[in-house]
């Protein structure tokens, strides 16, 4: 009796009634836990080590690792991808990623403007009384 309402109560599927979604491996979590200490460890090396004497080759590289990264983790632990939900996860993803580059952009215009507006001119007489 008891496994008879079991069966009814949680169907075939144990009642998890996520076909669709995937769920993750113990080789897809491993996988993506190993891309995400080599994609942070690089980076790590690259400062580290001091590989490149410019320090704007060394900050656009480690965005890109951050970059890939993400998609990382976006696909290994997350389990996001065009057919879960009807795309409807992209989407959401492709949303919050435009609200986030609209509110950075916005703060670093502001406080460059910020920076540069706000400083008082600088009069002669100022000038005279410095040291």
């Amino acid at each position: 009796m008891s496994s008879d309402v079991h069966t009814q109560h949680h169907g075939a599927d144990h009642g998890h009634g996520h076909d669709d979604v995937p769920h993750g491996t113990m080789k897809g979590y491993m996988t993506g836990f190993i891309l995400s200490v080599i994609l942070t460890a690089i980076p790590f090396w690259l400062v580290m080590a001091e590989v490149f004497q410019n320090h704007a080759i060394t900050a656009a590289i480690i965005l890109v690792f951050a970059a890939v990264q993400m998609v990382v983790h976006v696909i290994y632990f997350l389990h996001m991808n065009v057919r879960v939900e009807a795309g409807w996860s992209i989407m959401a993803l492709i949303f919050t990623i435009v609200i986030v580059v609209i509110a950075l952009s916005g703060s670093i215009w502001v406080m460059y403007h910020l920076n540069t507006n706000m400083m008082p001119p600088m009069s002669p007489d100022m000038m005279r009384n410095m040291p």
